[in-house]
């Protein structure tokens, strides 16, 4: 498999898993149809006004918890005492690593991106950070207007 492709592979798989999930657990959308992620991807991006009661924020919102708790779930693998003789378990750490990777994957799909436009994004932002690190950034002259030009 080509490097340029894995991510994609990514995408396809996560949004595979999620289907299969849905399915298996008998999630249903508002039509009373088995949701799939290429419902909640569509409805995303349909450029109509999403509000809260809309499928895209709720699992917006549950994919969001479930990153949280993954998060919470790595920073309890981390070691912060430092007379510790503890050592760190790097298999777990990465196992939770990845678990965030699949969270992360289904909030990207769910608002509507995939690989291509993860990328695209990410390449307008990276320019930004990097503007921002140039130009003294710091929460006195922080303001938005430079995230506000990325599409």
């Amino acid at each position: 498999m080509q490097t340029s492709d894995k991510l994609e592979e990514l995408f396809r798989l996560q949004e595979t898993l999620n289907d299969f999930v849905f399915s298996k657990q008998d999630l249903r959308d508002k039509n009373g149809k088995v949701l799939t992620m290429a419902a909640l991807r569509s409805q995303a991006q349909s450029g109509e006004p999403l509000g809260p009661n809309t499928e895209v924020n709720q699992w917006l919102r549950k994919y969001l918890e479930a990153l949280t708790d993954e998060s919470r779930e790595l920073g309890e693998e981390l070691l912060w005492k430092w007379w510790s003789k503890d050592k760190l378990d790097m298999q777990n750490i990465r196992i939770e690593i990845v678990d965030q990777l699949h969270f992360w994957l289904s909030l990207a799909i769910t608002a509507g991106m995939d690989a291509e436009k993860v990328f695209d994004i990410y390449m307008q932002k990276n320019k930004v950070n990097i503007e921002r690190q140039n130009s003294s950034y710091s929460k006195e002259n922080k303001n938005e207007a430079d995230n506000r030009g990325i599409n």
